[in-house]
C-alpha cells in the first residue's frame, strides 16, 4: 500500500512539476528566456528548437538577445518569433536579434491572469485523475478481499489528503503567479 501512496504522490508532483514549467512561459514584465522555450526555427528544412539554433541570453531585465550560431538563420529566427503568440517584435542588426520585453498594460494582465487560472486549473484536473485511479485500486482490493474496510477507509483518507495538499499547492501558486503579474 505504502509504494500505492508513493506513486500517487510522484504523479501528483509530476502535475505540479508541469504546471511550474508553464508558468515560466507566461511573459511577466522582466526578460525571461524560458518564453522562448516552445519556438521553432525552420533550421535548414527541420523545425528546430531557438536554443539549439544559438545562444540565449538577458543581459538586462528588459530585453533578451539571441546570438545564431550562424548568421544564415537570422531572418528564420525572426520569422518564427514573429509567427508566435508571444506579442514581441524582434529587432534583426545582422548579428544579433533584440528582444524588448515591453512593460505590461494594465489590460494585458488582466489577461495573462485569465490565462495563469486557466492554466492552474488545468493542472487541478490530472491531479483528481490520479485521485480517482487510486480511489479504484483501494476499492477494488478491498472488494477482492486483499485488504479490510477499515484499511480501505484509512488509505481513501490518505489519498484524498494527498489530493487536498497538492490541490492547495496549486492555488498558492496561482495566488503567487497572479500577484508577480500584477506588481507595476
Amino acid at each position: 500500500m505504502e509504494d500505492h501512496l508513493n506513486e500517487i504522490e510522484r504523479k501528483m508532483n509530476k502535475a505540479i512539476d508541469v504546471l511550474k514549467t508553464d508558468f515560466q512561459k507566461v511573459r511577466t514584465g522582466r526578460a525571461n528566456p524560458a518564453i522562448l522555450d516552445n519556438i521553432h526555427v525552420d533550421y535548414y528544412g527541420t523545425p528546430t528548437l531557438l536554443n539549439q539554433v544559438g545562444n540565449i541570453s538577458v543581459p538586462d531585465p528588459q530585453l533578451i538577445v539571441i546570438t545564431p550560431w550562424e548568421k544564415k538563420i537570422l531572418s528564420d529566427i525572426e520569422k518564427a518569433i514573429q509567427k508566435s503568440d508571444l506579442g514581441l517584435t524582434p529587432q534583426n542588426d545582422g548579428n544579433i536579434i533584440r528582444l524588448p520585453i515591453p512593460p505590461l498594460t494594465e489590460e494585458r494582465r488582466k489577461d495573462l491572469v485569465k490565462q495563469i487560472k486557466k492554466l492552474g486549473e488545468n493542472a487541478k484536473i490530472p491531479i483528481r485523475n490520479v485521485r480517482r485511479e487510486g480511489n479504484d485500486l483501494v476499492k477494488k482490493m478491498e472488494k477482492n478481499k486483499e485488504i479490510s474496510q477499515d484499511e480501505q477507509k484509512q488509505q481513501l483518507a490518505k489519498i484524498q489528503a494527498l489530493t487536498d495538499d497538492h490541490i492547495q499547492i496549486v492555488d498558492e501558486m496561482m495566488v503567487r503567479k497572479e500577484k508577480e503579474l500584477m506588481e507595476v
